[in-house]
């Protein structure tokens, strides 16, 4: 019987040891593609003024310490990317899509430019990406809408342009976006889907025609902006009726038309209005409407 105790034991002994050197071995495995990604990256930037990235990202440190860099708790993996004011001129890798614990990704103000590859949408972790004012161009990616955890999406102060994705609006936890300084003309009504979005930022870009009839479904906003664009029509009388907590609605800078609604003293929640600079009529001086309280 003791045998058979110390048999049990030894192999007890045995494959627990096994385990932790198959899991060290996968660790060490998976933060070397972790690393491999991130120098290529590296490999695609072409000015560094500040020499963030040059000097610091090195194979000699562990890539847990470099600048920009943190790495989870838990599985000790690249969990948080933030490059922003960093100054840097580059283009991305298709390779970045191999950082599959990735959580938030910040770019914002550098000079990024290119196209976005599409392994990016392999970043399935992924609740927070800012590229903002940056040098991207061309068309906003569809493969955006397979990023399904995203919360907040910044494309802020580039040069994209046509129409926004609809894929965009499958994605159920996001709660900001943030478009705006682009060249875009348009927005599906499908974005009355997003359930969760509370801040819509699309001022200052090229938007056309009426407001997409489905924002005004969309209970959960609290702030929208279309400040800037050539949008017309008639601002709906129903406007109040379903944003309920809408706290400040930027519609300046447009070709609106016709009646101001009087239904604007039913939003109990606004404290910011704006409509200047459109051809509404029914009081006075518009360009004086800036505030409710």
């Amino acid at each position: 019987m003791e045998r058979v105790t110390w048999f049990f034991l030894e192999y007890l002994i045995c494959y627990t040891v096994a385990s932790y050197l198959t899991m060290a071995a996968q660790t060490k495995l998976n933060i070397t593609t972790d690393r491999s990604a991130l120098l290529a990256l590296k490999a695609r930037i072409t000015s560094d003024p500040q020499n963030m990235i040059f000097t610091n990202w090195s194979t000699s440190t562990p890539i847990c310490n470099w600048v920009g860099v943190t790495c989870g708790a838990r599985h000790h993996r690249v969990a948080d990317l933030n490059l922003s004011y960093f100054g840097l001129t580059g283009t991305i890798p298709p390779e970045l899509g191999n950082l599959p614990f990735l959580v938030n990704m910040d770019f914002s103000n550098n000079s990024f430019h290119g196209i976005l590859p599409q392994e990016l949408d392999r970043l399935c972790r992924l609740k927070f990406i800012s590229l903002g004012n940056n040098k991207f161009t061309g068309v906003i990616p569809s493969w955006f809408g397979s990023l399904f955890k995203l919360q907040v999406f910044n494309l802020f102060g580039n040069q994209f342009s046509g129409s926004v994705p609809a894929t965009i609006f499958n994605l159920p936890a996001l709660q900001k976006i943030d478009l705006s300084d682009n060249q875009l003309s348009e927005i599906p009504n499908e974005i009355g889907t997003l359930n969760h979005l509370e801040k819509l930022y699309v001022q200052h870009n090229a938007l056309k025609g009426p407001i997409p009839m489905t924002i005004f479904n969309m209970s959960s906003l609290t702030i929208v902006t279309f400040y800037g664009n050539n949008l017309n029509g008639r601002i709906h009388d129903n406007i109040c009726q379903n944003l309920l907590n809408i706290q400040a609605l930027y519609l300046g800078a447009n070709q609106f038309n016709g009646p101001i609604p009087s239904i604007f003293g039913q939003c109990k929640q606004l404290l910011s209005l704006n409509l200047e600079l459109n051809w509404l009529t029914g009081i006075h001086n518009i360009n004086c409407i800036y505030l409710i309280t």
